[in-house]
């Protein structure tokens, strides 16, 4: 959840939505993104809603928040009404979910159960530093229902690691993996970075080696981003680290999609690549195609209907709202039928399954798009090419006219 909450408008204090959005309910699957704010340390270049337990005020501890999350699935179902929606997804990221005990975890995702249902094939994902489990705490999450895990490894290299102010063991990543895949965990990611300062060709080819042996089924690598606010940002700004270099990312990114696609991962959006069409993480491709996703915790961020809102960013003030059985939202947006189109073309296009022309403004500039080898050669659907995805926002310029 990014640091910085957009104004919107006002939301009731009951959380109730237009009936405009709960006509739409059951037109597009339920997912249930659940943030768990803490982190024992602040990494360097996370804007994230997160703290550690220095920042934190009195009425929020980790002992408690599982209540507080209970609180608000139960006040999402008054809010959803009776409609019958069986959740398809379930993510629990952060911060670092797992610095929460597995049973409290399991209490976050039996409460939606309880209140919802979950669909029988139902995805159920959190994320995981490799220094917050041990194969004890993964057997627990897997007993407590979770069936996909994704690991914040970012890099094999330490010096790599040290800019980012990460502080587990790189040697750690495979024993972690391999825990999770014996405690029954169906899918298993890595999240990788790459184009941190300092960072050589050969240390991210060593990256991407030490993640390719430990086999996952999924792995996301996202370029750098020098956010404002950031320890990193203060870094570069004082000249004590350079900003990365487009070359140099644009040159890692087709570093990765080769050795990425060589063994059988292959991209299905611009940052994603799967072992196969099961391995896709259901839950985000939710929020690449317009689903429906209610967001729990501080500074969460939700969508039914073509309604999306927010919640109060801190955790003192998310807990306050609950404790007075008010919403927590802070403010919302009802999109107009022009933005969802927008929205269509600036997310989906970053699909491999691509985007159907007929939601383009100006389908006349695909024969020049494709003729520059950004996008296949199809009268359909819009789909990248490799050097498309490299030059992603100015081909969605182009395709918006």
């Amino acid at each position: 959840m990014p640091s910085a909450l957009p104004e919107g408008d006002p939301v009731p204090t009951d959380g109730s939505l237009p009936e405009s959005a709960l006509a739409q309910l059951g037109r597009r699957r339920l997912g249930f993104y659940v943030h768990v704010p803490f982190c024992r340390v602040r990494c360097g270049y996370c804007d994230f809603n997160t703290y550690t337990a220095e920042e934190l005020g009195p009425g929020v501890s980790r002992s408690s928040y599982a209540d507080q999350v209970v609180a608000e699935v139960r006040r999402s179902r008054l809010v959803l009404g009776t409609a019958d929606l069986p959740v398809a997804t379930v993510f629990l990221g952060g911060g670092t979910p797992t610095l929460l005990d597995p049973a409290d975890l399991g209490r976050m995702v039996t409460a939606i159960d309880q209140e919802f249902g979950l669909a029988p094939d139902v995805e159920v994902t959190t994320e995981a530093n490799p220094d917050s489990v041990d194969r004890d705490r993964l057997e627990r999450l897997r007993e407590a229902g979770f069936n996909r895990i994704s690991f914040g490894m970012q890099s094999a290299v330490p010096h790599v690691l040290a800019v980012l102010d990460r502080t587990h063991d790189p040697e750690r990543v495979p024993t972690v993996v391999e825990a999770a895949r014996q405690a029954g965990f169906d899918q298993v990611s890595l999240d990788l970075i790459y184009g941190t300062p300092g960072e050589s060709g050969e240390d991210w080819a060593a990256t991407l080696d030490a993640a390719l042996a430990c086999e996952p089924d999924h792995v996301s690598a996202y370029s750098l981003i020098v956010e404002e606010g950031t320890a990193l940002a203060r870094r570069v700004r004082r000249g004590e680290l350079p900003m990365p270099d487009d070359d140099d990312l644009a040159d890692k990114y087709v570093q990765a999609d080769e050795q990425l696609s060589a063994v059988g991962l292959d991209w299905y959006e611009v940052s994603n690549w799967a072992r196969d069409d099961a391995a896709r993480c259901r839950h985000n491709l939710g929020y690449w195609t317009g689903a429906d996703w209610w967001g729990v915790g501080p500074g969460a961020h939700s969508h039914v209907g073509g309604v999306r809102w927010w919640n109060v960013k801190h955790p003192v003030a998310y807990a306050a709202r609950l404790a007075e059985n008010l919403s927590p939202a802070q403010a919302r947006e009802v999109l107009d039928d022009e933005t969802r189109r927008l929205e269509r073309v600036l997310l989906e296009v970053r699909l491999r399954d691509g985007l159907d022309v007929d939601v383009l403004p100006v389908p006349e500039v695909l024969p020049s798009l494709a003729a520059a080898g950004l996008v296949e050669d199809r009268a359909d659907r819009v789909v990248l090419t490799r050097r498309g995805r490299l030059l992603a926002d100015g081909v969605v310029r182009s395709l918006l006219g």
